[in-house]
């Protein structure tokens, strides 16, 4: 089967179409008061999704730029945290909501100190705290800290520069009314022509995501690695967003869409779920506060449709994936012919398993979907073992249910085990797919039949002939290689037929040992009781495979149970016949008992192997 080399993600799939929807939109005004922004093409929108662990995702232009205006305002009170004690900072800057617009003139009665770093006379205040020789090099701080966020270096645009600076009368008038207050310890001017060109920088949207991630990241940028804040003041720095970054909108949005966030009067929008991920919306078009109207729309959308509120969301996402390895590294506990092991040994490389585990939701299996799209192009099949996962968020259902669809496109299953914990995962995967639920949900018991299933298909597919079950020869029995066909003779003289019917115990576990047992037609399945759980899967067996061996060789009661899978035919070998050709043909037992060494030693190493695998 041909996989193609690429395979959209789901994740980016839904981007597409949150940016279709909201497209249609055309609410709102762009901005005029800067003359410049008045030039922005109020059809121009952007969205772009980073995590993280430095997945981006973008739904429109990527290469349109815009100037980052008060976006810049947490970035900015970032450093000054940073070049001063944070109680320094708060003589100087409040962190209380005002419930005013951005340019208000909020300052305390008597100190004249802003009400917080988010509205103009705040972020003038932060600008003035910025460590520097001098104006140049407060500046240059100013733009490395913020290209440092971004992951690569960012530009003033000059052009709005000077719209800025011909039109901020009011926000010169307010850092003359901070320095005299004392906020201020030097020639506002400077520093108000800093603020200025501060919220003069150049972006894309892809740049403000990068720049949200990093804070979600606590501080570290997700694709470059590189430091752009102690992480000890990113708290500080989304406090002040989830209280005062939206404004007079701030209690409404922190209440609905419940992530740290912050506006720019050019159209950008970021948001902030800490731990998980960072999102940028550019959209010129503004609602009276001097919000991006889509901007709103979609990061509310994302936060429904995922459930990323603040308060839903603890959960660490990056160590979700708890183990990976494929079907050549443990393969399923089914005893196979040599013709089958040869096929999947050609092809076990492709059926890749990974064990999940804590809490799912919508950020952490993105990490997952990301994971099973990038390793599919290669792959037959995919597991996703839910045995360790303490809980599934129903928004994590959608992503899941989109990856299935996704790689089903290709050819390619996903199956799913330890399901029947989870039993809103299967509702909302039957809601969404009805006609197709039973085709593409598939949904094993456990790892083991998991990898059983995959393995079956491949051989399936592979040799499509023998698909349908034959009785086995004594010829085709392991346990008689090496003997000759008079030997052989010898041997079946001594085997008694012994039926059993689907679903009958063949041996009790704690039985006496009293025969070995040459499977002829059929399956069996070896399992161990557990207390409080399912029965664990010790082997499969089918026709030409031997089990009871142990028990034969040391005479102590059966270790486990085996119970007919389908209709069986066994030939048993009694332990006293075994013991007579000890006397009536020893070279005949001593090639038995190499061969069942032989045996033994191959589950063992492949035990072994197995043990290495998985051994985390």
């Amino acid at each position: 089967m041909r996989i193609p080399p690429t395979v959209t993600s789901p994740l980016q799939t839904y981007l597409d179409d949150l940016h279709a929807r909201h497209r249609a939109v055309k609410d709102g005004e762009v901005a005029t008061y800067i003359p410049d922004l008045a030039k922005a093409d109020p059809e121009w929108f952007v969205i772009c999704l980073v995590t993280s662990s430095g997945q981006v995702y973008e739904a429109g232009d990527p290469r349109q730029t815009f100037t980052i205006q008060s976006i810049s305002k947490p970035f900015v009170y970032g450093l000054a945290l940073e070049d001063n004690s944070r109680g320094d900072v708060l003589r100087k800057v409040g962190v209380e909501p005002t419930g005013d617009a951005f340019n208000a003139i909020s300052l305390e009665p008597g100190t004249g100190r802003p009400r917080n770093p988010m509205i103009n006379a705040g972020a003038i205040a932060s600008a003035g705290l910025v460590a520097g020789k001098n104006p140049e090099i407060r500046w240059n701080r100013v733009l490395e800290m913020m290209s440092t966020f971004a992951g690569e270096p960012l530009v003033m645009d000059q052009t709005i520069y000077r719209s800025e600076s011909e039109a901020g009368h009011r926000n010169r008038a307010i850092g003359h009314m901070l320095r005299n207050f004392g906020i201020l310890s030097e020639d506002p001017d400077p520093v108000v022509d800093q603020y200025f060109r501060q919220c003069s920088v150049s972006v894309t949207c892809r740049h403000l995501a990068v720049m949200a991630a990093t804070l979600a990241n606590r501080g570290i940028n997700p694709l470059t690695h590189r430091s752009a804040i102690y992480g000890e003041y990113v708290e500080s720095v989304l406090g002040v967003m989830g209280s005062c970054g939206m404004y007079d909108y701030a209690g409404e949005w922190l209440y609905g869409v419940g992530m740290p966030a912050k506006s720019g009067v050019a159209g950008g929008v970021i948001a902030v779920l800490p731990g998980q991920l960072g999102i940028g919306v550019f959209s010129p078009r503004l609602d009276i506060r001097g919000d991006s109207v889509r901007g709103l729309a979609v990061c509310d959308d994302l936060s429904r449709d995922f459930d990323l509120h603040l308060f839903n969301n603890s959960h660490e996402v990056r160590s979700v994936i708890r183990l990976g390895f494929t079907a050549l590294d443990v393969a399923s506990s089914r005893a196979r012919s040599e013709r089958e092991l040869e096929i999947l040994e050609r092809h076990a490389r492709g059926i890749r398993v990974y064990q999940l585990q804590g809490y799912l939701t919508f950020s952490s299996v993105e990490v997952v979907v990301g994971r099973l799209v990038k390793d599919s192009s290669h792959g037959e099949a995919s597991i996703l073992d839910l045995k360790h996962v303490v809980g599934i968020n129903e928004c994590a259902c959608r992503p899941l249910h989109d990856l299935v669809l996704c790689l089903d496109s290709i050819g390619h299953p996903v199956v799913f085990t330890h399901v029947a914990r989870f039993p809103h995962l299967r509702r909302v995967m039957k809601g969404r797919m009805p006609d197709e639920f039973e085709r593409l949900f598939h949904s094993v018991e456990d790892l083991d039949r998991a990898l059983e299933w995959c393995e079956n298909r491949v051989l399936t597919r592979e040799q499509p002939s023998g698909t349908a079950e034959v009785g086995a020869e004594l010829s085709d029995f392991p346990l008689l290689a090496g003997l000759t066909a008079e030997q052989q003779t010898r041997v079946g003289e001594r085997l008694r037929r012994r039926s059993f019917r689907s679903g009958q115990v063949v041996l009790e576990i704690g039985a006496p040992a009293g025969e070995l047992f040459p499977l002829v037609r059929g399956q069996v399945v070896i399992s161990l009781p557990i207390q409080g759980e399912h029965p664990r899967r010790l082997g499969s067996f089918g026709p030409g495979m031997v089990f009871g061996e142990m028990a034969l060789l040391d005479q102590s009661p059966r270790s486990a149970m085996v119970i007919a899978e389908t209709e069986v035919d066994c030939d048993l070998l009694s332990r006293e016949d075994f013991d007579r050709l000890r006397t009536t043909h020893p070279e005949i037992q001593i090639l038995l008992l190499r061969n069942l060494a032989l045996l033994l030693s191959v589950k063992l190493r492949k035990a072994n192997h197995q043990i290495g695998a998985m051994d985390t």
